[in-house]
């Protein structure tokens, strides 16, 4: 299902009539207020847009995340990801389910028709997540920008990517690379209180014959719905929630289901074998505890190799370098 632009469009013409002389935008690192004096409407773009959005298909919010999280994972938060052709970022395997690109398009699209040449497609990428969060009835929070894009995509550079294949000693490593610590790695788990999963990347698991996929401490009426769900050469494209009963509204039971065994993804039951790591799931049960954090890490991922000043462009269309 695509975007309908007229609906989107509609929701932010009010913006629209004002009108201001773009000016340049100077600096050489990360600021709140950034396009204050060059776009100072950049924001209520991204929020109407990814509102009017969010409306048609409500799955554009976890969808936004996980885009976020696929750039900033693969040569830092550069909008690499999403350049188009071939053997680009999108092209690999573990892209192969990303969506939204059409979203930041119409984004792009109305801030250029306002202000060309000034707001990154790396920035409005961070502040489209921070909105997936605010509209699933999650924490705001202020995101620093002044990023500028990549002019790189290469499919071959996403093996950097943390995959559910990994091993959660390896998962850690490759986030205390780019300076994000074992909280910060929980908390960011959090996100899948609004996302899914295909049933390609669970099937073996749940379906494990001797239960060496299973592991320990899952609940099994959870796992009998899943095999439902998701047999044995059934739909590999088919998803299911990460999240049982809210999974389109951000809050905290994502924690309780790995606690008590009703966790999807491979890598979730391995958390309860750190205790450290167990007793950040059980603190997070508090809402309050949780946004902290999980703004804190969102803000600290969405700085991981950012590029700003003469290193990089403001792309006049995301999909393609200038």
């Amino acid at each position: 299902m695509g975007v309908d632009r007229s609906i989107i469009c509609s929701s932010f013409m009010i913006l629209m009539i004002f009108s201001y002389r773009p000016v340049s935008v100077k600096g050489q690192s990360l600021i709140p207020g950034y396009y204050s004096q060059a776009c100072p409407l950049v924001e209520s773009i991204v929020q109407a847009t990814m509102k009017a959005s969010f409306l048609l298909r409500p799955s554009i919010a976890p969808a936004m995340l996980k885009l976020f999280y696929s750039d900033c994972f693969v040569q830092g938060c550069d909008a690499s990801v999403l350049i188009s052709g071939p053997n680009t970022e999108r092209t690999a395997e573990a892209n192969l389910n990303l969506r939204g690109f059409n979203v930041i398009e119409v984004i792009k699209s109305q801030i250029e028709s306002v202000c060309p040449g000034v707001v990154s497609c790396a920035d409005i990428l961070a502040l489209a997540a921070r909105e997936a969060v605010v509209l699933t009835k999650g924490p705001y929070w202020e995101v620093k920008l002044g990023r500028k894009d990549g002019n790189v995509s290469l499919a071959a550079n996403v093996k950097s990517l943390p995959s559910q294949t990994d091993s959660l000693t390896e998962m850690l490593r490759i986030f205390a690379n780019y300076g994000l610590n074992t909280e910060d790695f929980v908390a960011l788990i959090g996100a899948h209180t609004i996302g899914t999963a295909t049933c390609k990347s669970i099937t073996d698991r749940i379906n494990s014959i001797d239960g060496s996929f299973i592991g320990l401490n899952f609940n099994p009426l959870f796992l009998a719905m899943l095999q439902q769900a998701c047999p044995i050469g059934g739909d590999g494209s088919r998803r299911v929630a990460l999240d049982l009963g809210s999974g389109l509204v951000f809050d905290t039971s994502i924690f309780k289901n790995i606690l008590n065994g009703s966790a999807v993804l491979n890598t979730d039951p391995s958390l309860l074998s750190i205790p450290t790591i167990y007793r950040m799931l059980q603190e997070f049960l508090t809402f309050k505890r949780f946004n902290t954090i999980f703004m804190r890490a969102m803000s600290r991922m969405s700085e991981i190799e950012v590029k700003t000043g003469l290193n990089g462009e403001i792309r006049r269309n995301c999909s393609r370098v200038n």
